[in-house]
Parts: C-alpha cells; sequence; structure tokens
C-alpha cells in the first residue's frame, strides 16, 4: 500500500490529475444532458405539430400523420433513456471526482486503508460513469438516425405531394 500513498504524496501533480479527469468528464457529461434535453424539447413540439395537423386532416388521410408520431414516440423514447444513463453518468463522475479528493487527502494524511479505497470507489464510480455516458451517445446515435430518416421521408413527400397553390 505504499507505492500508492508514496506516489501521491512526492508527486503533487498526481493528486491534482486524480481529481480533475472525472471533473472534466462531469463537465462533458453536463453538456451532453443539456444537448440531449434541447432534442427531447424539439422532439416535443414536432410532436404537438404533427397531432395538430392529425387533428385537422380527414381519416382517409391520417396515415402519414400517424407514421411521424410513431417515429417522433421512438426517439422520444430513445433521448429520454438516454437523458437517464446521461444524468446517473453525471452523478457517477461527481462521486469520481468526490472520492478522490478524499483519496488524495488520505494519502496526504498516510492513512493507505482510505486512500486505496477511495481510489477503488473512483474507479468503479469513474468507469460506471463512461459506460454511461459511451452508452447514452450510442443512443443519441441511433435518435439522429431516425431524426435524417424522419427528415427524408418528410421532404420526399413534400416534393410528391401536389402543389396547394394549384387548388
Amino acid at each position: 500500500m505504499e507505492p500508492l500513498t508514496g506516489a501521491l504524496t512526492s508527486n503533487p501533480f498526481a493528486a491534482l490529475t486524480t481529481v480533475v479527469a472525472p471533473a472534466v468528464l462531469t463537465n462533458a457529461c453536463s453538456v451532453l444532458c443539456l444537448g440531449t434535453a434541447n432534442r427531447i424539447a424539439r422532439v416535443v413540439d414536432r410532436s404537438r405539430e404533427v397531432a395538430a395537423e392529425f387533428e385537422e386532416l380527414p381519416p382517409e388521410q391520417r396515415g402519414r400523420c400517424e407514421s411521424q408520431l410513431a417515429g417522433l414516440r421512438q426517439r422520444a423514447k430513445l433521448l429520454f433513456f438516454s437523458l437517464r444513463l446521461l444524468y446517473a453518468s453525471l452523478g457517477a463522475f461527481a462521486t469520481a471526482a468526490l472520492v478522490s479528493v478524499i483519496g488524495a487527502a488520505s494519502a496526504s494524511f498516510d492513512v493507505a486503508w482510505a486512500a486505496t479505497g477511495a481510489a477503488a470507489v473512483a474507479l468503479l464510480a469513474g468507469t460506471a460513469g463512461v459506460a454511461g455516458t459511451v452508452t447514452g451517445c450510442t443512443l443519441m446515435v441511433e435518435e439522429v438516425r431516425l431524426a435524417l430518416k424522419q427528415i427524408s421521408e418528410e421532404a420526399e413527400a413534400a416534393m410528391t405531394a401536389p402543389s396547394r397553390k394549384a387548388s
């Protein structure tokens, strides 16, 4: 257990690095949460627009709106699950940062068992945070794929629809 406390007390940058890495990941995860929340807001806005359009159409012309609403529902589910994972990751990174500070303090006071335990907990929390962030980002990629598919379908429908000016 001596190498851990010796490394942290002999090199002042070791403790700083141990604390800064989770803090930087916390910041990055916060930005991802903000972007995901904005995407959710856009899906909600679009869902309301399509639902309003759906209500105005006669029943035989509602198929395209139903398809869009189904796609928007699927996108919303992906985004909400992604946001939950990103929030959990944010908590994990904050935990890793706090536990790293505790571990660095324990090492500076030569409490090797506490420093070793803190290092293990911080590593576990950081790993969970990275796994959650990667999974959340993977879900976001899938949501972007669905969004692009939906945009393409809407553009195709707009180009093939009869002109309203002709009526």
